[in-house]
């Protein structure tokens, strides 16, 4: 359209430079020189023209070029992004699994100082009563000593004769023994199965802490050993059975230190098995009744993470 104006308006001031040249009175050599000027000047301007459109193009071409580059580097700027994104989520989830296996650890070396406080308590009175002991012998050993008594007629043998046998109050071969014994010591059930769930041997560590609460059920630590069942079953995803081992935890040992987490595992039980409204009112009641505590903290995420509310 632009080359099309300019060369309207070309010919038309050739035109009317010839109309004046040959109107005007001016010499026919002038009227040629002007003539020939004229078709100069609007011979640059069509190639001005045509340059500037070569121009045009040549730069459209260019800027077309960068816009092409500017959209490959923002896809692949997404592409680096999802990739990214993909990562931040897998190491949060890693660090999720990581962050609970920590804290089964960290409640094993809490347990473990717990263990060693109450045995330090144990061997303080075992010093104590030995001690008595050793005053009450050392009394008796002051005292004077009886004297000889006379052997029973029933424990003497007859003259000449053979020894007598053993007496009638020496157990019989065929005494009932005891029906059951545990295979080894408290101690060392706990120790052992805290150990192999570190270690992540989970079939043994449960066997050790079943022993644990069948023959030492009633000792300090059977709320910790009660709860490391649940703890075993949740790490394998059976929701259901670790579920009832925390139920166990909070019913029967409401005021063991262990009480907290095996609330909050509740919950997360239950959110797993999708029964979500018990599961908040579980997390709920934790953040409510264990403020400040890691408990409450994890309670609280947890809530945030199912979309609702700490209160």
């Amino acid at each position: 359209m632009r080359t099309r104006w300019v060369l309207f308006f070309g010919a038309s001031m050739f035109a009317g430079a010839l109309g004046g040249a040959l109107l005007g009175p001016a010499p026919a050599g002038a009227v040629a020189r002007e003539i020939i000027e004229l078709q100069t000047g609007v011979n640059q301007i069509i190639q001005g023209q045509q340059a500037m459109q070569t121009a045009i193009t040549q730069n459209a071409a260019v800027q077309q070029t960068l816009i092409q580059q500017s959209l490959d580097a923002v896809s692949k700027l997404n592409v680096s992004m999802s990739a990214v994104q993909k990562n931040t989520q897998d190491f949060s989830a890693a660090s999720g699994a990581r962050l609970d296996t920590m804290g089964t650890q960290v409640q094993g070396l809490s347990d473990n100082v717990a263990d060693l406080q109450a045995r330090l308590g144990k061997l303080d009175q075992k010093l104590t009563d030995m001690q008595n002991t050793l005053q009450s012998v050392d009394s008796k050993l002051a005292s004077p000593a009886p004297g000889p008594s006379a052997p029973s007629p029933a424990t003497m043998a007859p003259s000449g004769g053979p020894t007598p046998g053993p007496s009638a109050s020496m157990p019989s071969p065929s005494a009932p023994m005891s029906s059951a014994a545990p295979p080894a010591s408290a101690d060392v059930l706990y120790s052992n199965g805290l150990r192999d769930i570190n270690g992540k041997h989970y079939d043994l560590a449960t066997q050790e802490f079943q022993d644990y609460m069948k023959f030492y059920g009633d000792t300090d630590l059977a709320s910790n050993a009660q709860f490391y069942l649940g703890e075993i079953a949740y790490m394998q995803s059976q929701y259901q059975v670790a579920l009832d081992y925390y139920n166990k935890v909070v019913e029967k040992y409401p005021r063991s230190f262990k009480t907290a987490s095996a609330r909050m595992r509740k919950g997360f039980c239950l959110a797993e098995l999708g029964q979500k409204t018990a599961a908040v009112r579980e997390l709920r009641a934790v953040v409510h009744n264990y403020p400040g505590t890691e408990e409450a903290r994890r309670s609280a995420a947890k809530l945030k993470e199912m979309g609702a509310t700490a209160g």
